[in-house]
């Protein structure tokens, strides 16, 4: 990671992406440690842009699912970012969630065999060039330990910062370039209050996700999944947000003033994340405007 600065999560949002790449290039421009692509919005092809419209920063997919795309697909795409980018782009890629990958009609079956399965004919492509650096997305101890064993990194997104240290000392021991990138939420705003209701709209998404509310119980939050999962049974979807306890919130976003976003960023380093990704939202705006918000945090 740059020692100075996090990276950025970067959305090609419809009707502006063009203003993204330039987004893109001011990012660069501004010294930030990478731009990671989330799946919204296309974020391999997002991928594909930014190598044409950047020169030095690092970058990749956090993540890309890898049931959308035949295997062959990806890493004909992945090898051609990677080309052309001169070997700065990073290939993440995930088994999703069961309700996203239902709703799309995916067949998805067991995410450690299939990830694996996924890893090895990807990595085993022929005539397709030379291939990328291959990220997992991991939350749980399985995945992380599988990263570990078949891939270059791992990303985890909405991890609890009090956990993150144990998540690490449960896992193998990893080498000194292995990518350890962590998607932050974050939102920067005088009024707390606020911000702490931006936070919970974004991650509405998330409690609604099986995976995440086991790894959050995981991570000490229980009372609050369990209660989260009371109202989402009772189809009281009105509620969720006012069971996103601020313990829960404070742990696994960074919002509020300036300087307690600052000090929420020491900790998450101090914690054992090598690359934070920040993932901006703003109470004033949207995507230009959080951005905006990131980029005077770190000017002043």
């Amino acid at each position: 990671m740059n020692t100075s600065l996090p990276a950025l999560s970067l959305i090609a949002v419809p009707g502006r992406r063009a203003a993204t790449l330039d987004l893109a290039r001011e990012i660069e421009a501004r010294g930030f440690a990478g731009i990671y692509c989330p799946s919204f919005g296309d974020g391999l092809g997002l991928c594909q842009a930014i190598g044409q419209v950047t020169d030095t920063i690092e970058f990749g997919t956090s993540i890309v699912n890898m049931y959308t795309r035949h295997v062959a697909d990806y890493a004909e795409t992945a090898s051609l970012i990677h080309e052309v980018s001169e070997g700065r782009f990073q290939f993440g890629v995930g088994v999703s969630h069961s309700p996203i990958n239902d709703r799309l009609g995916l067949t998805a079956g067991r995410p450690l065999a299939d990830i694996r399965d996924f890893v090895e004919a990807f990595q085993s492509q022929r005539r397709v060039g030379e291939m990328p650096p291959i990220v997992l997305a991991a939350m749980r101890d399985k995945m992380c330990a599988l990263a570990v064993e078949i891939a270059d990194g791992m990303v985890f997104a909405n991890a609890a910062r009090s956990d993150f240290a144990h998540t690490l000392e449960r896992c193998p021991e990893r080498d000194a370039d292995f990518f350890l990138g962590g998607m932050i939420p974050t939102c920067i705003s005088d009024d707390r209050e606020a911000a702490a209701a931006v936070m919970r709209k974004t991650l509405t998404m998330y409690v609604g996700l099986p995976n995440y509310r086991n790894y959050w119980k995981q991570a000490g939050y229980g009372n609050e999944m369990e209660a989260i999962e009371v109202a989402q049974d009772a189809g009281d979807h009105a509620a969720v947000p006012e069971l996103m306890s601020n313990a829960w919130l404070q742990d696994c976003t960074l919002h509020g003033p300036a300087d307690e976003v600052r000090e929420g960023l020491k900790e998450w380093c101090d914690a054992g994340l090598r690359t934070p990704i920040l993932v901006p939202s703003s109470v004033n705006g949207g995507q230009l405007k959080a951005f905006e918000e990131v980029f005077d945090l770190f000017r002043s």
